[in-house]
């Protein structure tokens, strides 16, 4: 179930006045780096988004697993709406930040990220409510990291924690937080109130976005992989850059 040409179509002829447009990060508009902070954000993306955001009258936002501040960081000079920490914070138009999620304590996150020291290539990103380790520069570390974090969370199982799988990467976090139920929350505030949602995700990480949209009347899209309920797969990041430059073109062509 590749996107083919319809499938770009039904996408690109949205209609921006009546959607709220929720787009996953790594992986979905920008390509996953070799670590979080080699990542490249064209442009061309930029001058997308910010026309999205002016033609949906900012009904636009982003919904990662990266902090808001750093999605501030990566599109600058852009601060869309967002939804940051896999659902820990949220900020709507007026730039205000909800948090959902208590940081993780000190020495938990100390105890993960030692982990660094069991080979090169390991990355760690401490988010506070959550520390994630990439592996993808060191695959064949992926075991030991498994057993490491199992260790970790049994040594401070009076800590309430759940373990995310991502791409080349586990992530422990706090749990009842998910992007799913932090779009439920984002669509009851202006400008995405009254909106269809349309969500763009890749990964297991977007699975509880796709299990709430058909409950709030939304529309799930998904990069190289299918999820059930679909409108559609993309193949790859860079399609769905074109699909987001052709819904801007489009919805300037209307105004």
């Amino acid at each position: 179930m590749i996107a083919n040409n319809p499938v770009m179509d039904v996408f690109s002829g949205l209609d921006l006045k009546k959607i709220a447009l929720l787009l996953d990060v790594d992986g979905t508009i920008v390509d996953i780096g070799p670590s979080p902070d080699e990542v490249q954000v064209s442009d061309i993306l930029l001058r997308s988004l910010a026309q999205l955001h002016e033609l949906s009258d900012g009904a636009i936002a982003l919904v990662s697993g990266r902090r808001i501040g750093d999605l501030d960081r990566l599109f600058s000079p852009l601060a869309l709406p967002s939804i940051g920490g896999h659902g820990a914070e949220m900020r709507v138009n007026d730039g205000e930040i909800f948090y959902w999620a208590k940081p993780l304590p000190i020495d938990l996150r100390r105890r993960l990220a030692a982990a660094a020291g069991i080979g090169s290539g390991i990355v760690v990103e401490d988010k506070g409510y959550s520390l994630a380790l990439h592996y993808r520069k060191a695959p064949e570390h992926a075991e030991q990291l498994r057993r490491h974090i199992a260790a970790a969370r049994t040594a401070f199982s009076a800590e309430p924690t759940e373990l995310l799988l991502g791409k080349a990467m586990f992530e422990v976090k706090r749990p009842g937080i998910s992007k799913g139920e932090s779009i439920r929350k984002l669509m009851a505030h202006p400008p995405f109130s009254g909106r269809m949602p349309v969500f763009i995700g890749d990964d297991v990480t977007d699975e509880s976005v796709f299990e709430v949209l058909p409950g709030i009347g939304g529309k799930g899209f998904s990069v190289s992989r299918y999820f059930p309920g679909l409108a559609g797969v993309f193949k790859d990041p860079a399609q769905v850059r074109s699909a987001l430059d052709s819904l801007a073109t489009n919805g300037r062509a209307r105004a």
